[in-house]
């Protein structure tokens, strides 16, 4: 079964004319056979939605739904769960209007939308969120048959995180060793602190002054509390900053370069 609460009847879908009809109980319908399809499914143009704890974003899901009878409405909604039974999240909370538009070479074929806002503090309190969102797609034909495809596309919810640098002594003689620490840490939805992330590879890299591109030096390991601490040779006057490239579940990191003054 698919997650059809009282609620899933304010669900609103727009039809090929732009007038909104609503998604009424048809429980027995979707089981119905059908030739309707979902593809072209796209969650924040393909982008992973990565939030800190106070983030607000509006998400949009785009996808095309075809059947040879024609589409007469469509919507879609994101899911987090073993199945959709036992989902323990599902955005967006209250349903906003979708849109459809039919393809003008191919009036089997429409493309549709719908918007929505995501509220870090209010929908996530659990970081077992983070990581892969299904897209449930549901859509209805000419002949009011209905589909629905709980696994239509996916989505990627990540944890925001940041990364601090610091490089010492300063000055500091050619040839020298220079100490460079830092931690990296990531928004813990259920705390609503910022908590070290420990056991990550993170890239040590230097830019010398004059120069815009960094070259990375080293990839060292994240200890406790997500502590980060190496060492290195003073060659020249430059910036050093660490580089966490991101995992599945939390965004990617970049320092603030840290400047050195070599003489």
């Amino acid at each position: 079964m698919h997650i059809r609460p009282a609620t899933a009847a304010a669900f609103l879908a727009t039809t090929l004319s732009a007038s909104v009809v609503p998604a009424t109980a048809h429980a027995a319908d979707a089981a119905a056979p059908s030739d309707t399809t979902f593809s072209n499914v796209v969650v924040n143009g393909g982008k992973d939605i990565v939030l800190g704890l106070t983030t607000k974003k509006t998400v949009t899901i785009t996808w095309t739904a075809t059947d040879p009878d024609g589409v007469a409405a469509s919507w879609a909604y994101l899911w987090h769960g073993p199945n959709t039974d036992d989902a323990d999240g599902r955005l967006p909370l209250h349903a906003p209007a979708g849109t459809c538009a039919v393809s003008p070479t191919d009036h089997t074929s429409s493309t549709c939308q719908v918007s929505f806002g995501v509220d870090a503090a209010r929908d996530f309190d659990d970081i077992g969120l983070a990581g892969t969102w299904k897209v449930l797609a549901e859509a209805q034909d000419t002949n009011d048959d209905w589909t629905a495809v709980d696994v239509a596309g996916t989505a990627r919810f990540k944890r925001y995180a940041k990364v601090t640098v610091n490089a010492s002594p300063e000055p500091v003689r050619k040839g020298k060793t220079i100490t460079v620490k830092g931690k990296l840490s990531r928004a813990n939805w259920e705390t609503g602190t910022y908590t070290g992330y420990e056991g990550r590879s993170v890239q040590l890299q230097f830019r010398k002054k004059g120069s815009s591109t960094y070259t990375t030096l080293k990839t060292i390991t994240s200890g406790g509390s997500g502590t980060l601490k190496t060492t290195t040779k003073a060659t020249a006057d430059g910036y050093f900053r660490f580089v966490f490239s991101g995992s599945s579940t939390t965004g990617p990191a970049t320092a603030t370069g840290d400047f050195v003054d070599v003489r």
